[in-house]
């Protein structure tokens, strides 16, 4: 997936805005080869905690409905890291399951002054690096 400047900004910003706790939301692609990242949609972390994410799954389906309704498709979940790197939890391998072929963004907001945003696939629970 590309993903321009502003729209990481945008993901930072959510992360930088709703630490300590984490943030959530996804991120919806024009299909192409490779997909072009078009939108970020928030979505409220109901855990409303610094160690995990959760979403409504009635959030999702409206996000989704949104997305699909523009003509594009999910392209990326995306949440924060607010105490560790960037780098996909054993939590979040094991929701990846659900979400084949999406591709996982992780905003690291631990060191508050220089953020890092990575992205990866993760299949059968083994994490893949990708660049964006």
């Amino acid at each position: 997936m590309v993903i321009a400047q502003d729209l990481l900004e945008q993901l930072i910003a959510h992360a930088r805005e709703d630490a300590p706790n984490e943030c959530c939301g996804v991120v919806a692609v024009e299909p192409g080869v490779p997909p072009r990242a078009v939108r970020v949609h928030r979505a409220t972390n109901t855990a409303a905690s610094p160690l995990r994410f959760e979403v409504d799954g009635r959030e999702v389906l409206s996000l989704i409905d949104a997305i699909e309704g523009d003509g594009c498709e999910l392209g990326a979940i995306y949440h924060s890291h607010t105490r560790t790197a960037p780098y996909p939890s054993q939590t979040d391998i094991n929701f990846a399951a659900n979400w084949p072929g999406v591709e996982w963004i992780i905003v690291g907001v631990s060191d508050r002054d220089v953020p890092e945003v990575r992205s990866y696939l993760i299949d059968g629970g083994r994490v893949e690096e990708v660049a964006f």
